[in-house]
Order: C-alpha cells, then structure tokens, then sequence
C-alpha cells in the first residue's frame, strides 16, 4: 500500500456561524469541529495530512499543535476549494500516492468510509475517486451525472442543472481521492470563469475525465455523512447525530 496523504480545507471563517471564532474551531460535543475529522482521517488509514489554514490561522495551528504528522500551508486570500488546494501543492509534488480532500467542517467524516475509499483507490488505481451519496432531498448540492453505462461524466451544479439533472439523487459531498500527480496537473488548469471569480477543486474530476483519465464515483458514504456545518443551526443537528451514534467528549 503506497502511502496516503490528505488535504483538510480549513480556512473559512464561517460567516454563517455569526461569530469571530474560525468555523473548524467551533466546538461539537465539546471539542473544535476538526479534531473530529482528522481522529476519523487517522483512524481510516491517513498516515499525513495537510491542514488548509487562511481565517485566523495562528489560531487553527496552536490549537492542533499538539497533534502529529500535520502540515499547515497558508490560504491568505480565499479564492475558492481549488485554490485552497493549489495552496498544498509543494507537499503534494513530493507525494507518490492517493491524495484525500476532505474539509474541516464534516465532523461526521466516518473511518470506515476512509479505509474504504482508500482501498478501492489503491486496488483499482483511477485518476480520481468520489465518495457521493444518494438524497432523498438534494437541494443545492451537485449532481452526479452518469452515461447510459452508469459512467461518471459530470459533476453539475444546482444552478447550471436542467430540469431533469435537478431530478438526480446522487450529490457530491467533497469527499475526493486523486492520484497525487494527477491532482497535480489540474490544478494548473483550474480557471475562475464563473460567477464568484473562485478556482473549485469540484473541476478537478471533469479536467481529468476531459483528459481520457478513469474518474469514478461511489456511493458508498453513509447517511450521516450528508451532514457537514455551515451554521448555528446545521451545528445542533450534526451534535444531536452525534450523540445518536454513540460519540462522546
């Protein structure tokens, strides 16, 4: 098994939340929201991560200090996910191997679903892996879009989606694994051509299946893995998931 890495978005400062405090270090059943998701990254396999600072970010890294086997690279303007990514490409020109991206604000992120990505990436070796997952109601959430063959072809945001895209239940929940070179070479190739002037990491996929590259998309997410913070209120029901399955302080 080659080594893994992972990049953990973590520079926003979760405008939505209504405070100053940077949105990876809100607290979720008593501890910052992103201790969670790298316990679960480490748990399912990842031997090193990147961590994405850019929002108080002396703040992100003293509280994560005391942890092993982290790197910190600065986002100081936040251009977008695929800009923050660009932001770890010193690392990951180093790295032979599967690259997780995953961001800060799931704490739900589930080991299982990690060793399962990871193993099927290294068995099968496609440019880029997803972990999607079908809902019931897939508001605002990218849709998964297949051939006739049941071949992945697109990621289509809600607002460029016909009609009958808008009807696909499967959604993409930021949860990638890139062959390492491969991440790579889209980043280069990454434009803000779109309404927020934002480079999107959600690209990278398309790029590489433009370029003849095996991209697949699996639905192998749990339910409770929809679920990810954006607000005050996304909070409550991410600690009142948590404590049904079983997590503790």
């Amino acid at each position: 098994m080659r080594k893994s890495l992972a990049v953990v978005l973590a520079a926003g400062k979760g405008t939505r939340m209504k405070s100053e405090l940077p949105k990876v270090l809100f607290p979720v059943l008593g501890r910052p929201m992103i201790h969670w998701v790298l316990d679960a990254l480490q748990a399912g396999g990842v031997e090193q991560a990147v961590v994405v600072v850019g929002y108080r970010a002396e703040d992100v890294q003293a509280e994560l200090a005391t942890r092993t086997g982290l790197t910190f690279v600065e986002q100081k303007e936040q251009l977008g996910t695929g800009h923050a990514v660009k932001m770890a490409e010193p690392v990951l020109r180093g790295h032979d191997g599967p690259v997780l991206v995953v961001t800060g604000d799931s704490p739900l992120i589930q080991p299982a679903t990690v060793r399962k990505l990871l193993e099927a990436f290294q068995r099968d070796r496609p440019a880029c892996l997803m972990g999607t997952i079908h809902k019931p109601n897939p508001t605002g959430l990218g849709r998964i879009v297949r051939d006739a063959a049941g071949e992945f072809t697109a990621i289509v945001e809600e607002k460029d989606a016909t009609d009958e895209q808008r009807q696909i239940t499967e959604v993409n929940m930021s949860t990638y694994v890139f062959e390492g070179r491969d991440l790579v070479e889209t980043l280069g190739q990454l434009t803000n051509e779109n309404r927020q002037r934002e480079y999107y990491i959600t690209d990278s996929p398309g790029i590489l299946k433009a370029a003849g590259k095996s991209v697949r998309a699996w639905p192998v997410l749990a339910s409770c893995e929809a679920l990810s913070i954006n607000s005050v209120e996304e909070l409550q029901v991410v600690e009142q998931e948590m404590r049904k399955l079983g997590y503790s302080q």
